[in-house]
């Protein structure tokens, strides 16, 4: 049976199998997590999205793609994911930002992934309620946990930790 670790942290110096980037539709590095890991993976990892992009046009929400891990050294993978934009809880977001770490897990089970490190989807510049957003990421992982040896939601901020710790106390 795996384990889930809610952590403090920075996701690009996670050590394991894979990491998660809350990536724009278009994979173009942003701000937030997809700015730093784009960052750390170097150029390469730009030129690969670009490569996916063009072939699907862009990354619906929702939806996970992977690639190699580029100069994150400490994972072999990353697997981008688009959240959904917060737009007042009556336009799916729930459904979609369920969506988007379940399709992060198929990957990760399709590419025989053991550990993986997931940001809080969607509650940057997407704007996503940062409790609700928690109640469904530790909901989702906490279902596949057993198929894991390892998942970690790695959070940036003091504030974001303490929320994701109450919440996973209290469910």
């Amino acid at each position: 049976m795996g384990e889930l670790v809610i952590k403090k942290g920075d996701i690009t110096l996670e050590v394991g199998d894979a990491i998660v980037n809350a990536a724009n539709s278009k994979l173009a590095g942003g701000g937030g997590v997809d700015g730093a890991i784009h960052k750390a993976a170097g150029p390469k990892l730009s030129e690969k999205c670009r490569e996916i992009i063009s072939k699907i046009g862009y990354l619906k929400p929702g939806e996970a793609v992977i690639t190699p891990a580029y100069n994150i050294k400490n994972v072999k993978y990353i697997i981008h994911t688009v959240g959904p934009i917060w737009r007042g809880g009556k336009s799916g977001e729930e459904d979609i930002l369920r969506k988007a770490y379940a399709n992060c897990l198929l990957i990760a089970s399709q590419n025989s992934i053991k550990t993986i490190s997931f940001p809080s989807i969607s509650t940057g510049a997407y704007g996503y309620p940062i409790e609700k957003a928690a109640y469904v990421a530790i909901d989702v992982l906490e279902k596949s946990i057993d198929f894991f040896e390892e998942i970690r939601i790695v959070l940036f901020s003091d504030m974001d930790y303490i929320i994701y710790e109450k919440v996973y106390r209290n469910r």
